[in-house]
């Protein structure tokens, strides 16, 4: 890998990390204002939660496409899997 190559995927991997933050940003601003439009047109009634918790499943899974990736599924295991496969097709 030459340093332009690792350039770019640095680059691209900071953007990945930004995107994340970004995402975690906003989610938190509409919660706080969806929580205080509650609390003011309805007190009573609590439905602001359900916002949080069905966005807060997909920046779950965002935060794991960001920063869990190598650790299930991720470019290490399927290059470990290549390699494997490679192995085996070899034995035959």
């Amino acid at each position: 890998m030459d340093e332009q190559d690792g350039y770019a995927r640095a680059k691209r991997r900071v953007e990945e990390i930004r995107g994340f933050y970004m995402h975690l940003a906003v989610y938190i601003a509409v919660n706080l204002l969806l929580f205080a439009i509650n609390m003011v047109s309805s007190p009573g009634t609590l439905w602001f939660y359900w916002v949080t918790v069905f966005w807060g499943i997909g920046l779950a899974f965002h935060a794991l496409q960001v920063f869990g990736r190598d650790r299930f599924l991720g470019r290490e295991w399927e290059e470990k899997k290549i390699r494997e496969v490679m192995e085996r097709e070899e034995r035959r």
